[in-house]
């Protein structure tokens, strides 16, 4: 199973000192659109207003265009543990064992704008970069990534793929039709049985269900396999919309 993961706009700072390496790096096929999407960041780095305009940055996050400026020079941690906010603080990634932390490697992927998808243990640097940006000189995210992340995931034929991705993210890369996979919504259930999309608790229920991914270390293969896991974990699941899965807070 291979589960993919939005970034975060927050993040850890530091890290050690080794810097990026796109060849280390999940989906080395995507190395042409990794370069042209750092070269136009570093080269919109060189005027901080404009930069400032572009990232939509206030008075306080100037420092922000400086990391941009280094992200191929500055230090490195896992991505795992480079994003912060609801749905990492709710992973907590840095908590889990040896064990949990290797199956997060080999299991989740998380979806960044400057690099695309990457590993969870892959090592990346702090940045400024969010979906929906467009960077002057290329042309729009959607366009430099979605056709190639396509085509990786296909190429790396995972047996079924759980989408945990905001829908900005999910457009960045869509799973191929050729892979078995389902987006999923978190929902709440009110007064008669009405259901409700959820946006904060959206974000700390996804982060909680990786976690106990991470716990268990399920073998799952099918999204039929994944609704077995869930039932006997005491998650509540049911099918949504077409290629869809509702998971209840």
């Amino acid at each position: 199973m291979l589960i993919l993961l939005p970034p975060s706009e927050t993040k850890r700072a530091g890290g050690s000192r080794r810097p990026l390496d796109l060849a280390t790096l999940a989906f080395p096929e995507l190395a042409p659109q990794r370069e042209q999407v750092l070269a136009a960041l570093e080269e919109l780095s060189t005027d901080a207003a404009t930069a400032a305009r572009v990232l939509k940055l206030g008075a306080t996050q100037l420092g922000e265009v400086d990391d941009n400026a280094r992200v191929r020079s500055a230090p490195t941690m896992p991505a795992v543990d480079r994003y912060t906010g609801v749905l990492y603080d709710a992973l907590d990634a840095a908590s889990l064992d040896s064990s949990a932390r290797g199956w997060l490697g080999r299991n989740v992927v998380i979806h960044s704008a400057p690099l695309g998808p990457v590993g969870a243990l892959d090592r990346i640097p702090t940045y400024r970069l969010g979906a929906g940006t467009s960077l002057p000189g290329i042309p729009p995210l959607r366009r430099v990534w979605a056709a190639a992340v396509a085509e990786a995931f296909a190429a790396a034929s995972p047996g079924f793929v759980l989408d945990l991705r905001s829908e900005a993210y999910a457009a960045l890369g869509p799973v191929p039709a050729s892979v078995p996979a389902v987006y999923v919504r978190v929902v709440s259930e009110g007064e008669g049985g009405a259901v409700r999309a959820l946006n904060h608790f959206n974000k700390h229920a996804k982060g909680v269900l990786v976690r106990r991914l991470a716990t268990d270390r399920p073998r799952i293969g099918s999204l039929a396999g994944f609704v077995r896991w869930a039932d006997a974990a005491g998650l509540r699941v049911r099918d949504g919309a077409p290629g869809e899965l509702e998971l209840f807070a």
